[in-house]
Order: structure tokens, then C-alpha cells, then sequence
């Protein structure tokens, strides 16, 4: 149901209905046991006297009072705080604000466990990043230990970054029947502008700066607490948590240590009390139902956000019994606008998005347009209530209305003259398999590439012919054995310097991977999460040096243009062995070994519990 005067538009309509029977029986098996854990009496009264004096016994005394004898609400907090991510840094003190919040509103609160934060940044090509994709699950299980203890009534969420966020929601989803508020922290103040850093980069793959240059370009752009400033993966994912209502109106993108952050993150601890005291019908596992799933898949499409969550909320939806896949994205970007221009997707950071109307507006716009369902959300007014703008008022948090109108059209416009009708996204298929490539960054006379591929089996051995003046031509670089199983499916950042200068050259190029890329392809094309990938008997295998490949984001086709007959008969490639032998030992990737042996596909989620 689309309460405002606009009707739901019949292609989002179509899809979420297609979602909802694709989903029925998952779904109800799911609710099911949301509702008999919601019957069950509170955790200090269920539980033994031995369990319930171990889990109170660090608090003061009056405090175990008052959640044991006086049966105040209880909240727990689940952290990713570490101090080597600098979006998280700003969680230090967070605890212990909430801990006296929770107090001064009658409840108690206790920090039920923390989660691993990784840093893709640190990790970009280099070994680490092979561990990045499987550390949502391992934050998602984690989250699951935090709140085993089972004595909580609601939890507040304290993530930020890329695999953070899609773990923790994992991991609140299998506990659906607590109330649940995610907490963010911010962005980091605008530096060196994102695309001047790129620049900078690419005038490093040529060997026009060195290392001191490229330095200190690299410390001019990240240089403070808070969430990088481009449009990947973290920023996306606050995008994605307010359009589906689990922040607080306007909370994704105000700047960290400020007295507005402060309150906002106090304002959400009475939330998450009002949530457990009301019920509202809207624990999270409720509350994220189908609308609400494809209203963050919109909003991503609006915004132009990380390619990611092709696969994160492939796996968000399953944890709350939800089947999508990759043809329900790219149907809602036939008919859901572009209305944000944000690098890589354009040249603004985050914080010119946030000036121009941030998500408060997107929303707005879209619910108006009968682009997305107004549901649920943690706070009072369904998620029109999402487009307000948060200011404090004297001594007290209030909101405003969003502005009318974008202060800068350039980066945001509104639904009735976006930047482009269509979201940006193409789901590509053909005898090479299934990928998808964002092409809302790429220039329209390169939205079909056809040339003749070199084939690597590494993104090293990549650089390498680049840097050997191998690649300078028109070709369609193919870099397989990078998907899940493989070796954790690393993001391919290292390659888009290499590849932006060749296409500045004036080449025709194109990158063809079962890897990812977060949308950090940018003006290159990329087709990208090939599935299956060349591991699992993936067609990637069987393409060959000088094989004719064509990507048609037009068309929305992916092939190789070899004889059938030929193409059939090929033998696929194997991995070399030793190769196989490094990506499976040093700095601790031996101990995922079962869940690159248990992995399902990308367009599955990537899943490692399934």
C-alpha cells in the first residue's frame, strides 16, 4: 500500500509481489519462529538464577535491581568499534553515552559482545582483502554469540563499513523478534576531491608521481575519523539502512563529534525503548518484510551506489526468509531514476550529498513518484518521516522538513528531471554466464565493447602486462578465479588505474571478471561477479587469449563469439595449483577454508550458512 497521491508504479509493484510468492514459504517459516520467540517471557525471568546472576554480575549493584527485581527494560549493544578503522574510531565513547542515556529513561544497558571490523582500504590488494567477503558472515555469527545470551529486549547496532553493516543485519535478522536500531557515526569532512586523488593514481600506474606524491595525495583524502567520503560500499550501506527505516531520520551522513551526532545516537536509545515498550508490531524481523527489501534495492538504483550490495542484500533478504536475485535489481532499474551524481558515480563526495538534500530528499522524491513503499521504520511516521533533516533546538533534537528542492543539481536532482531515467544497472547474460555492470559512470559510446580478450588468472599478472605495454590495444581483459570459492572474492580496485589510462589512450576496453568491484570501475566498463564463476565450472574457463568477446550493456548480453561447436568442445582452464596452494594458507586464510569450500554463488549472496 502507497499512501501518498501518486500510485505505486505497476514495475515495483510487479516485482515486490513476485518477491512475495517467490517467498511465501520461506517467509512464513521464518515469521513463525519470530513469533515464538516474541511469546516467550523476558530473558532475567525465564532464565535460571545461576544465568541471570552471571550475566548481571558486572553491573552496580542498583542497576542489577533494577533489570532483575524492578524488570526494566534491557538493552544490548553490539559493536564494531576498533580504532584502525577510521569510520568506526568515533565508537569509543559510545558505550558508556548509551549505558547513561538507558539509565536516565529507567533502563540499563551492557555492551552484549563486539564484532570484526576490516578495513578494505588497508586490504586492496594485498592478501587480507581474500578474507574481506567472508567477514560478513563471521560478523553475522558474532553478532549471533553477542546476542545468545539471550537477555535483551531491544539492540542497538553500532556499524558503519562495508561488510560490517550486511553482517550485523544478518545477525539481528536471526534474533527477528528483538526490536533493533542501527547507530552510524558519520563522515569524515571533505579532503582532496575523490576525483583528483583518481587522477593522481592514474598518473602513479603510469609512473609520472612516485610513492612520496601518491602519498601524500592518499593522506589528503583519508586524513580523519569518520567514513571515507566517496559512494562505496559503507556510504551506500547508510543509504540502504534509511530507506528501509533502521536509523533515525537523517542519521547516515552528519559528521562525527558533534553535539547533533551526540544527540541523534541518545535519540536512538529511546527509540529502541519505545520499540520494545509499544511493540509496534515491528520487531526487525517483522519490519523487514518484502516492500522493505525492495525499497533499499531502489534506493541503491536512485543513488548509484556500490555494486556489493548485488550480493550483501541478495543474502540480508534470505537471513529474513526473502528470495531475490539479480533480474528483480536490474527490472527495478528499467524504471527507477537516477537522481544522485556521487563519485564514483559522479565527481561530489558524500557531504555535497548530504548539502544538497542527502537521503531525506531521495526518499522523499521517490515515495512521492510511487517509486517505493512508505513502511515501517524504527520511528514514529513510517518512512515518510525519513525525509526531516535533524537540528538540534536549544537543548533539544527536533526535525524539519527536507528542503523542496536540491541546493545543487549537479549532485542531486529530484524524480521529475533525474540524471537518468533508468538506475544505472544491467543484468548481463549469455554463454559467459551472469554478471552485472554498473553503467550509470560510463560514457554511452563505450556501453558496448567487442574486442578481442587476454585472459589472466590474477589482477598481479594484469599489472604486470600493463606495465609491460601488453595491453595497448583494444581488448577485453578477462581475470577469473576470483570468485568465492576461489580465494574469498576480492575486490579489484588495483585495476581500475591500469585501465582508466588505456581507455584515455583511446582503446576500446573492458574488464570481465568473476570478482568483484564495488563500482570503483567507474568510467570503465566491467562486468562484474561473473557466476558461476571459473572455479565452479564457470564459462570464463573455457575463454582463451584472442577469443572475440562482446559486452552489451544495451542489449544486456555477455558473450563469447566462438563457434558453438568449438566453444562446447573446449576443455575449461584449471587453476594453477600452486596458486591454489597460496590463496589457501598465510595471515589465517587457512582457517576459511570451509567456507570457501561451502560458499554458494554470488547472485546467492555468497553465502557461507546456507
Amino acid at each position: 500500500m502507497n499512501p501518498s497521491s501518486t500510485p505505486l508504479h505497476p514495475v515495483v509493484h510487479a516485482v515486490t509481489e513476485r518477491i512475495r510468492q517467490r517467498s511465501q514459504d520461506s517467509r512464513r517459516s521464518y515469521l513463525d519462529g519470530v513469533e515464538q520467540l516474541r511469546q516467550r517471557p523476558r530473558g532475567a525471568d525465564r532464565m535460571g538464577c545461576a544465568n541471570v546472576a552471571h550475566a548481571f554480575a558486572a553491573m552496580p549493584g542498583d542497576q542489577r535491581l533494577r533489570v532483575v527485581a524492578e524488570r526494566a527494560p534491557h538493552l544490548g549493544i553490539v559493536t564494531a568499534y576498533n580504532d584502525m578503522l577510521s569510520a568506526h574510531q568515533p565508537y569509543e565513547g559510545y558505550p558508556t553515552l548509551i549505558r547513561e542515556t538507558a539509565l536516565s529513561l529507567g533502563a540499563t544497558a551492557q555492551v552484549a559482545g563486539g564484532v570484526p571490523a576490516m578495513c578494505d582500504g588497508v586490504t586492496q590488494g594485498f592478501e587480507g582483502m581474500e578474507m574481506s567477503l567472508f567477514s560478513r558472515d563471521t560478523i553475522a555469527m558474532a553478532t549471533a554469540i553477542a546476542l545468545s545470551h539471550d537477555v535483551y529486549d531491544a539492540v542497538l547496532m553500532l556499524g558503519i563499513c562495508d561488510k560490517i553493516v550486511p553482517g550485523l543485519l544478518i545477525g539481528a535478522l536471526h534474533f527477528g523478534h528483538l526490536p533493533c536500531v542501527f547507530v552510524p557515526a558519520g563522515p569524515m569532512g571533505s579532503g582532496l576531491s575523490n576525483s583528483d586523488k583518481a587522477k593522481v593514481r592514474e598518473q602513479a600506474a603510469q609512473g609520472l608521481v612516485g610513492r612520496e606524491e601518491l602519498m601524500a595525495a592518499e593522506q589528503a583524502a583519508y586524513h580523519s575519523p569518520g567514513t571515507c567520503t566517496f559512494y562505496g560500499t559503507a556510504n551506500s550501506n547508510q543509504m540502504l539502512l534509511q530507506a528501509m527505516g533502521l536509523h533515525l531520520p537523517g542519521a547516515a551522513f552528519v559528521p562525527p563529534n558533534t553535539p547533533l551526532r551526540e544527540a541523534l545516537t541518545r535519540a536512538a536509545v529511546g527509540t529502541a525503548l519505545e520499540l520494545r515498550r509499544d511493540r509496534r508490531n515491528q520487531p526487525i524481523g517483522v519490519q523487514v518484510d518484502e516492500r522493505c527489501i525492495v525499497n533499499a534495492m531502489i534506493a541503491l538504483l536512485a543513488t548509484g551506489g556500490s555494486t556489493n550490495h548485488l550480493i550483501h542484500w541478495v543474502a540480508v533478504a534470505r537471513a529474513a526468509g526473502i528470495l531475490i536475485d539479480w533480474g528483480d535489481f536490474s527490472e527495478l532499474s528499467g524504471v527507477v531514476p537516477l537522481l544522485a551524481r556521487v563519485y564514483p558515480n559522479g565527481s561530489a563526495d558524500v557531504n555535497q550529498f548530504e548539502a544538497a538534500g542527502g537521503p531525506g530528499f531521495v526518499i522523499r522524491e521517490l515515495i512521492d513518484a510511487g517509486l517505493m513503499h512508505d513502511t515501517q521504520a524504527v520511528h514514529e511516521g513510517g518512512l515518510r518521516a525519513q525525509a526531516q533533516r535533524p537540528v538540534i533546538s536549544g537543548a533539544a533534537l527536533t526535525y524539519q522538513p527536507t528542503a523542496a528542492a536540491s541546493t545543487d543539481e549537479s549532485v542531486l536532482r529530484g524524480a521529475a528531471a533525474p540524471f537518468s531515467p533508468t538506475g544505472g544497472l544491467k543484468l548481463l547474460t549469455g554463454n559467459l554466464g551472469r554478471a552485472v555492470i554498473k553503467v550509470s559512470a560510463v560514457p554511452e559510446d563505450r556501453h558496448v565493447i567487442e574486442a578481442p580478450a587476454r585472459v589472466f588468472d590474477s589482477q598481479e599478472a594484469l599489472q604486470a602486462a600493463f606495465k609491460a605495454g601488453e595491453l595497448d590495444r583494444d581488448v577485453i581483459a578477462v581475470v577469473r578465479f576470483q570468485g568465492p570459492q576461489a580465494n574469498g572474492m576480492p575486490e579489484l580496485h588495483k585495476l581500475t588505474p591500469p585501465l582508466a589510462v588505456l581507455q584515455g589512450k583511446g582503446y576500446r576496453v573492458a574488464l570481465v571478471t568473476d570478482g568483484r568491484m564495488s563500482g570503483a570501475s567507474g568510467k570503465v566498463p566491467a562486468a562484474i561477479h561473473v557466476s558461476p564463476e571459473a572455479l565452479a565450472g564457470g564459462p570464463l574457463a573455457r575463454v582463451r587469449d584472442g577469443d572475440l568477446l562482446r559486452l552489451d550493456a544495451v542489449a544486456g548480453t555477455l558473450e563469447a563469439l566462438v563457434d558453438d561447436a568449438d566453444w562446447a568442445a573446449r576443455e575449461p582452464a584449471q587453476r594453477d595449483p600452486a596458486r591454489a596452494a597460496a590463496h589457501g594458507r598465510g595471515l589465517g586464510r587457512e582457517l576459511f577454508a570451509g567456507m570457501r569450500r561451502h560458499v554458494v554463488s554470488a547472485e546467492q549472496g555468497a553465502c557461507t550458512w546456507l
